[in-house]
């Protein structure tokens, strides 16, 4: 996580009554807001005006929110409402007692005009004690370049030289799909009974391995 400029804050509580008339979440989804979330306060603004950095590409602001949590962990679909509606990119502070971590999501305006975010994965720090000193803000000539570095920060996989942030993205997507298809099939050839269906089953895994390692 990172140290933000003074003048870069903002500290308006953003009340969940506010996040439920703009989105529309469903029952369940709110009451997972009441169950893990305390409060959520709208910490700092990086615009222009508080970083001197130029917008670009339709990155004009970006966003950073912290959540006191109720327990130790949240919902992945709440934070994805609260995205939703803020049509800016956020970086999320979760606090639960004495330890924090970050999330984000890699998100982007929509290559329609239509002025609306396109959200995709979402990526986390590990948890740390609340004293940890938080790193200075990336060098970027502008917001974008800004939110891609501070993202970079929050990917735990080694860059590929020349690599943009959404191939990096891509690649993470598909590794957490290889991953889930994986432990799908390892489930399935446990219980299989079939030497025959076991031995097509095991030729998948393999070659969802080599898929997996080949993206690490």
């Amino acid at each position: 996580m990172f140290f933000y400029p003074a003048k870069a804050a903002f500290n308006r509580v953003l009340p969940k009554a506010k996040i439920y008339a703009n989105a529309k979440p469903s029952k369940s989804i709110k009451g997972k807001f009441v169950s893990q979330i305390g409060e959520i306060v709208w910490k700092y603004k990086l615009s222009p005006d508080t970083t001197n950095l130029p917008s670009r590409d339709g990155f004009t602001e970006i966003q950073i929110f912290e959540i006191i949590l109720k327990e130790p962990d949240i919902a992945p679909e709440v934070l994805y409402v609260i995205d939703k509606v803020i049509p800016y990119p956020i970086f999320f502070r979760l606090q639960y007692e004495e330890q924090v971590k970050g999330v984000a999501a890699f998100k982007r305006p929509a290559a329609d005009g239509s002025g609306k975010w396109v959200i995709e994965e979402y990526f986390e720090t590990e948890w740390a004690d609340v004293t940890t000193l938080a790193m200075p803000l990336p060098m970027a000539l502008d917001l974008k370049a800004l939110y891609e570095q501070m993202l970079f920060a929050y990917i735990n996989l080694p860059p590929r030289n020349g690599e943009t942030l959404e191939s990096m993205v891509e690649r993470v997507r598909l590794i957490r799909k290889y991953r889930r298809e994986l432990q799908t099939l390892e489930v399935k050839m446990k219980s299989e009974k079939q030497f025959n269906r076991k031995v097509e089953l095991n030729a998948q895994v393999r070659e969802y391995q080599a898929r997996y390692r080949e993206l690490q």
